[in-house]
């Protein structure tokens, strides 16, 4: 009997342990980012970003879900344009572009109703000697609940080779004579 009383007193306090270290060590906010250099003016680029509809043909998460529900609604081009998913995979969120730079910056906002996480994302693009480098990032708070603030510090490792894989596939397309 004794056995199991050690052992729920060890899990509870490693719990404890974990709750704490969660709320006063282990932050609440997340930075994704990544770039690339893209050899395509930045016109180029910005017209497969500023239009939701291009994203199936780059996106790594509609490219993970083909089957991906997705719907449009507001402009189909820059700033307002909006559009949800649904995927067993991927999840349920929405995007919005907020504000429109054209060929310099796209900025969204985004809810990954799944996670009921919010965030705020641009993409830059900034003329290099090679092309257009592009900026992809992603950032966002996860809110006070301790546990969640492990999300935020995995957040980078979980969406950045997504982010990788997806700018990947946009410099292959954008690439394309």
């Amino acid at each position: 009997m004794k056995i199991v009383q050690w052992t729920l007193t060890l899990v509870g306090v490693l719990a404890l342990g974990l709750i704490a270290a969660g709320h006063f060590w282990v932050p609440s906010t997340y930075d994704v980012r990544r770039s690339t250099v893209i050899k395509a003016p930045p016109d180029k680029v910005y017209d497969l970003i500023a239009d939701p509809r291009h994203w199936k043909s780059w996106s790594a998460w509609q490219q993970k879900d083909p089957a991906m529900e997705v719907t449009y609604s507001g402009p189909l081009f820059g700033q307002g344009a909006k559009w949800s998913w649904k995927s067993s995979s991927q999840g349920t969120g929405r995007m919005e572009f907020v504000h429109v730079v054209p060929d310099e910056r796209v900025e969204f906002s985004l809810t990954l109703m799944d996670l009921n996480l919010k965030s705020r994302g641009a993409f830059v693009l900034e003329p290099s000697k090679e092309g257009t480098k592009v900026t992809w990032s992603n950032a966002g708070d996860v809110g006070t609940n301790p546990l969640k603030h492990y999300l935020a510090m995995a957040m980078d490792r979980m969406a950045g080779p997504d982010f990788e894989q997806g700018l990947a596939n946009l410099k292959a397309l954008a690439e394309k004579p």
